[in-house]
């Protein structure tokens, strides 16, 4: 629908009559007095003295004048309802980036990649479809970092987490200080929107904060952990001596995670191969579903342009006009001359 955001500025539609009124008796102009201030009376079409004005002058000049008001009331379109983008949880991801990340006992296509790749593919169409929620990336390995602090830019957080490269923060895995961190950056958001999803395939092995102290820092807090290992259990590897079948998860500290997500009100998840992998990031996309809050909107679109670019137009056209007319015009000297 049309509207008018100052709706209250049409009553300088009186204006002109209300300079009318107030001007002497006798008194002609060139053109309709426009309240335009005395730093305008100078120009061609405005002028306070001289003949009268032409009745098409005044015409083209007042609906000029009404175009103009309009304008300055900001005539408006609002459009149909839409809903916003809603608010969800804050979900900070934590990502283990230590060199033993590296091994290849992950599969995608029949080809090998290793668990960082892994968790790139996956964690790809995770952040796309969170769309409503704040997202975070930290990285960590002996350090925590924050790569992406809290934010609803997704594909930013989607560029970094696939420009994230091994070995960057250590080659140690300080799971404490990395979830430490994590609740630092979540510490000021409302309490039930706090969630914490960590990735590793090893055990606490560097860091200041022990990860039962993180944890018990969660609890307190109000932030849910979710906690995946990754890593296949199984795998063969090749020697100078032949093959043999070796365990690539055996520092792998289940026992932690569970009880790191356990205490916080998550849950722990194994993943063992990319489909593992992808059907718990699924599983937490239904477990922490994003809260419909209802919110909408209405677009508008701007339309002060129009009448004030009408506004212009008339005014030049007159102007343009009232050149042109007396020159069209033949002079009566040269009439008398050739008489």
């Amino acid at each position: 629908m049309l509207t008018l955001a100052y709706p209250w500025l049409l009553l300088l539609v009186l204006a002109p009559l209300l300079l009318q009124w107030r001007r002497p008796v006798g008194h002609t102009v060139d053109a309709p007095v426009l309240p335009v201030g005395h730093w305008l009376s100078d120009l061609p079409g405005v002028s306070r003295r001289g003949n009268a004005t032409p009745l098409w002058r005044k015409l083209l000049l007042l609906l000029a004048w009404l175009l103009l008001v309009l304008a300055l009331a900001r005539p408006q379109h609002v459009g149909e309802q839409i809903q916003l983008p809603v608010s969800g949880r804050d979900l900070m991801l934590v990502v283990d980036i230590s060199p033993s990340m590296d091994e290849q006992d992950m599969v995608i296509q029949g080809r090998s990649i290793n668990r960082l790749q892994a968790v790139k593919v996956v964690l790809d169409d995770f952040i796309t479809r969170r769309q409503g929620d704040r997202l975070g990336l930290i990285l960590f390995g002996t350090e925590p970092y924050v790569q992406v602090p809290l934010t609803f830019d997704l594909a930013t957080v989607r560029t970094l987490m696939r420009e994230s490269g091994l070995g960057m923060a250590g080659r140690a895995t300080a799971i404490g200080d990395a979830v430490g961190l994590a609740i630092k950056r979540l510490r000021d958001r409302p309490q039930e929107q706090r969630v914490v999803v960590l990735l590793t395939d090893g055990a606490n092995t560097a860091g200041e904060i022990t990860p039962d102290k993180a944890t018990e820092i969660a609890e307190a807090a109000g932030v849910r952990l979710y906690t995946i290992g990754i890593g296949a259990e199984s795998m063969v590897q090749r020697g100078f001596l032949g093959s043999r079948r070796v365990n690539p998860s055996r520092d792998l500290d289940e026992a932690l995670l569970t009880r790191m997500a356990e205490q916080t009100g998550g849950q722990y998840f194994r993943a063992r191969s990319l489909p593992e992998l992808e059907l718990i990031y699924e599983t937490i996309n239904q477990l922490e579903a994003i809260e419909l809050e209802g919110k909408f909107y209405r677009p508008v679109t701007e339309l002060f342009a129009w009448p004030a670019g009408l506004a212009a137009l008339l005014w030049l056209a007159q102007l343009l006009v009232r050149e042109l007319v007396p020159r069209l015009r033949p002079d009566p000297t040269e009439g008398d001359a050739h008489g």
